[in-house]
């Protein structure tokens, strides 16, 4: 898998002078049914959040609230995502590393999941990420 993967994607936007609307049907504005939601808040200046990959989970994050840098990583590539806007997300394939830090105050980081938590599908050390997703041993690159 290549960072690169990792898209933008932008959701329906129904402007209102009461309030504007947006909305997500599962595999029509995201590639995946959606199994599992939840949402980061009250994040404190300075902390990260993610280090972590799925061998077969796949997300799409969306900033509800605030801001926050996502940064995707394959084993050789890395991209990063800055997310401000409630209107679009970012789809995270499989067997992409994710991190995410830079949280404005307030913010609140909103993922639809598309299976439910499993333990087991986590990848929580880089280097055996990198070891997975590339095939060779760690050479220190990111």
């Amino acid at each position: 898998m290549n960072p690169s993967l990792c898209k933008l994607i932008d959701l329906p936007k129904i402007l209102d002078h009461r309030g504007n609307l947006t909305f997500v049907e599962a595999t029509k504005h995201i590639p995946f049914e959606i199994k599992r939601i939840y949402y980061l808040y009250d994040v404190p200046g300075g902390a990260s959040r993610g280090g972590h990959a799925h061998r077969n989970l796949q997300q799409f994050v969306i900033a509800a609230n605030g801001s926050f840098d996502v940064i995707t990583k394959d084993g050789t590539n890395k991209k990063k995502f800055f997310l401000n806007r409630s209107y679009y997300g970012l789809y995270i394939p499989t067997m992409i590393w994710r991190e995410m830090d830079n949280f404005s105050s307030g913010s609140v980081c909103l993922v639809l999941a598309s299976e439910f938590y499993d333990e087991e599908d986590y990848i929580r050390d880089y280097r055996e990420f990198k070891k997975l997703a590339v095939g060779n041993k760690d050479d220190g690159q990111d």
